[in-house]
């Protein structure tokens, strides 16, 4: 994909895979040309998450668009839904576990852009070019 792109559908980025999930990363560098910040739609699957981790170099804010989970920041754990949105300072310990019988759907946004890439590469990923259905 050009490094331009102003309009950007799902079909048009690569797709993620791990066990606990699906990503699709819409702004990135290599995407758009975005220098400030990284975005992308994340899903995890029912009683899936992922384990606390930490993002050193980035800001993080977290758009919950269906389901229902529990999200931990730091010592402080809170159920989530749609509608609400968490932020993430850099170096913050954090995770996000889907607690429902249907998929957790969300935004994430990384300022600046970096750990997307980190994720991508990860051993346990999978990743299908743009367009590529992952196996249900």
């Amino acid at each position: 994909m050009v490094a331009d792109e102003r309009f950007v559908r799902p079909d048009d980025v690569e797709t993620i895979q791990l066990d606990w999930g699906t990503l699709k990363w819409m702004n990135t560098p290599d995407v758009t040309g975005s220098e400030g910040f990284s975005a992308g739609v994340v899903v995890l699957e029912p009683g899936k998450g992922h384990e606390r981790h930490t993002h050193p170099d980035s800001e993080e804010i977290l758009y919950f668009l269906s389901g229902e989970g529990e999200q931990t920041i730091a010592d402080e754990e809170r159920s989530v839904s749609a509608g609400e949105m968490v932020y993430i300072p850099s170096g913050v310990e954090h995770s996000t576990v889907n607690t429902s019988w249907e998929p957790l759907r969300f935004i994430a946004v990384y300022c600046p852009p970096g750990p997307e890439a980190e994720i991508r590469d990860l051993d346990e990923a999978t990743v299908f070019p743009p367009g590529e259905v992952p196996d249900a």
